[in-house]
């Protein structure tokens, strides 16, 4: 963590993230009504957003649970145009740590150079460095920022991590 920085709290990325999501979906929906009526207004949607991005996240009160780090990652992502679903997530999640946000792996090659995998998808250091996302803790085991930080990563090099089938 650079000196002088204190990241915000759990509680205030979680809000943040909320917001967010109800923002996105908030722009979905009036690009829906605007769809039905048309006018000068119907297309003030930025050309950015990625609706199928959007569209995926419900806005619901930020858990301290899997359920909820997907789901407030989900956010993040999609603010961010990192692809990635609930399913490919959960579904690498409990692979790689059964879910486990303090799982760290001490036997495998990245263990034996001094790197281990850490985490709820057992990102190494670097990688969770270099493929870190704004808005989230810089804490490998923060499990938000693990998830955006390997989603991330596996959009980089798989395209989603819905595409990621195996150790990556």
């Amino acid at each position: 963590m650079a000196t002088g920085h204190r990241s915000p709290s759990r509680t205030a990325r979680r809000l943040a993230a909320c917001a967010l999501a109800a923002a996105s979906l908030s722009i979905v929906a009036t690009a829906q009504a605007s769809a039905l009526v048309p006018d000068a207004s119907a297309r003030t949607l930025p050309a950015a957003v990625n609706l199928s991005a959007t569209t995926k996240i419900t806005p619901t009160a930020a858990s301290n649970d899997l359920d909820g780090w997907i789901r407030e990652a989900l956010g993040i992502m999609a603010a961010h145009g990192i692809p990635g679903s609930y399913e490919g997530i959960h579904r690498n999640v409990m692979r790689e740590s059964g879910g486990d946000p303090g799982a760290i792996n001490l036997w495998d090659s990245n263990a034996a150079a001094g790197i281990p995998s850490k985490g709820l998808l057992q990102v190494i250091d670097p990688t969770f460095e270099a493929y870190h996302v704004d808005g989230t803790s810089w804490d490998i085991y923060d499990p938000v920022a693990n998830i955006a930080a390997a989603c991330n990563y596996a959009a980089a090099r798989y395209g989603s991590m819905d595409n990621v089938d195996s150790a990556y």
